[in-house]
């Protein structure tokens, strides 16, 4: 492990062990599946709707699980919070352009053995709104062939109440053609929904 790596993850711990009583006090987990996380390189998907959503699923990962996260260029200028991110390692992206640098600091990360986390979507939704998946996850994973983990949250997560997080099973990407992106992407998307049958009580 190089040393921008381990200090990418005692600032990630830093950020965990300030969000995990927040997030324990104001909102109730109920997670499946945390048996399909690999144990190497991934690309975590889950749905996204709100802004603490990073935060859920580091959480119920765990303290020792550590991930980059994708996120928009505008965070990084949250006072305190994206200086932390940056800090830990997060990617921060340029949205409605093609970031090169970014897709190249995502690559070189799962090449480096770690995980990442992106929202397919790419941006938050909420209620019954659609957005198409962005193709970049797809590129992403069959260039570095590793696993994309499908995430499943509902979009509507209340205060106080309880809510599911499944992880899905990892599945591979082979290398295709430009013309199978937007069909792999409503893939992936259709797999992220899907989950919410996994999810009881």
């Amino acid at each position: 492990m190089t040393k921008q790596q381990i200090k990418q993850r005692r600032w990630y711990k830093f950020l965990y062990a300030l969000a995990w009583p927040l997030v324990k006090i104001f909102y109730s987990c109920k997670v499946y599946g945390l048996e399909n996380i690999p144990e190497g390189p991934a690309i975590l998907c889950p749905l996204h709707s709100n802004l603490p959503d990073p935060f859920f699923i580091s959480i119920a990962m765990g303290w020792n699980t550590f991930c980059h996260h994708m996120a928009k260029f505008e965070t990084r200028k949250i006072f305190f919070l994206g200086w932390v991110m940056e800090k830990m390692g997060s990617i921060f992206v340029h949205r409605g352009e093609q970031d090169i640098e970014s897709y190249k600091s995502s690559v070189r990360a799962l090449q480096a053995g770690e995980k990442l986390m992106i929202f397919p979507e790419g941006t938050r939704v909420h209620g019954d709104d659609f957005v198409p998946a962005k193709t970049g996850v797809i590129r992403m994973a069959a260039t570095t062939h590793v696993p994309i983990v499908p995430i499943y949250m509902p979009r509507d997560k209340k205060v106080f109440h309880r809510f599911p997080l499944v992880f899905g099973k990892p599945y591979y990407i082979e290398k295709v053609g430009k013309k199978d992106y937007e069909r792999l992407a409503q893939e992936l998307l259709d797999k992220m929904w899907a989950l919410k049958e996994e999810a009881h009580d």
